[in-house]
């Protein structure tokens, strides 16, 4: 069996966890009191990496996990903390009827929260990519209409911010 820390990944799937743990934190963070710096050292210094227990037939085996890129991890979970108002002005402009993230399930709310951050701070990720990333947490989280609510909300903000990129093919 291969050592989990001798195991090379890619920074694709490095960010990609970085993501989901950025998700994560911020769920974490609309739970305690805690002041995010100890919210991010957790992360950070202990549940960054490790493994998970993955089913096979009967059995379970530890299975581990990507560890996610730390600097991109911290700068979406700052930037989200930090412009938390104006993500949900972005967020509630952008949900249908009467939906606000006051009235989503927290983990949905995060998950908005960190896609829209990235989606209108983080240019240097192309909207498809964006998009795609969250709409996969999404359905980690999910099995219903979740994930496709979040693909709404993130393809409204995409054109709303981001429109030259979507004409040029971005998504």
């Amino acid at each position: 069996m291969t050592d989990p820390k001798k195991e090379v990944y890619s920074r694709r799937s490095r960010l990609s966890a970085a993501r989901l743990c950025a998700v994560q934190a911020l769920y974490l963070t609309e739970f305690t009191d805690r002041p995010l710096t100890d919210v991010l050292s957790d992360f950070l210094n202990e549940r960054l990496g490790g493994s998970a227990l993955q089913e096979e037939g009967e059995k379970e085996n530890p299975t581990p996990l990507v560890p996610p890129d730390p600097e991109t991890f911290t700068a979406l979970v700052r930037g989200t903390v930090e412009n938390k108002a104006d993500l949900d002005g972005v967020i509630n402009a952008s949900l249908d009827g009467d939906r606000t993230t006051a009235r989503l399930e927290a983990i949905l709310t995060s998950i908005l929260r960190v896609g829209v951050f990235e989606m209108t701070r983080r240019l240097d990720v192309p909207p498809k990519v964006v998009i795609s990333e969250y709409v996969d947490i999404a359905h980690a989280f999910f099995g219903g209409p979740e994930p496709k609510l979040v693909n709404a909300v993130l393809d409204r903000v995409a054109k709303g911010v981001r429109g030259d990129e979507l004409a040029d093919g971005g998504v």
